[in-house]
């Protein structure tokens, strides 16, 4: 169907136009073992360190999420894009996806999951609200981390439909939108 110029999409397709990303890598310890697992589905909710990740039953992770109410999720850097989708497409419950993929475990500070070594950023998590219907986890940072030592900073961005997007040029408009910029943002 056609209205003017322009063509429908199947309401299927829609979150193909409005997934965010990026990437990210959730890591979770069940008691006895670390695990990770990749989303791409997740929004910011507020200023203060407050967002949301989508994930249900089908994961590995959920029941560590729902047991300990706590995470790390991680931003890796677009160089680790096929990594991070090689990690979503097998399962913890019978792979040790640390050591197949050769990711750094480093000792969280204020959850028992892991950081991730080759990540560009890790923030360590509690979850603090679970909406069922939708499988959205609410999540506060407790701590954040960075890692400046690496040399590719590009974030790879989910299209939904097996493509991405890698960041490229960066447009600066601090100046223009200062009023709207919280203190300490920049």
């Amino acid at each position: 169907m056609k209205a003017g110029n322009l063509e429908e999409l199947p309401i299927g397709k829609v979150f193909t136009l409005i997934e965010q990303g990026p990437v990210l890598l959730v890591a979770t310890r069940d008691g006895r073992k670390n695990n990770v697992m990749t989303i791409t589905w997740s929004t910011v909710l507020d200023f203060n360190g407050n967002f949301a990740i989508v994930t249900g039953p089908w994961n590995h992770s959920y029941d560590a999420l729902r047991k300990n109410r706590e995470c790390v999720v991680a931003i890796p850097p677009a160089s680790l894009l096929e990594t991070a989708v090689d990690i979503g497409i097998c399962s913890g419950t019978d792979t040790d996806k640390f050591n197949r993929f050769a990711l750094t475990a480093i000792k969280g500070q204020a959850v028992k999951a892991p950081l991730i070594g080759e990540c560009l950023a890790n923030i360590e998590c509690q979850v603090t609200d679970y909406v069922e219907r939708h499988g959205l986890w609410v999540l506060s940072a407790l701590r954040a981390w960075t890692n400046p030592t690496l040399t590719d900073r590009r974030v790879a961005h989910a299209i939904g439909d097996g493509t991405f997007v890698i960041d490229g040029e960066t447009v600066n408009l601090r100046d223009r939108m200062a009023a709207k910029i919280p203190a300490g943002a920049f």
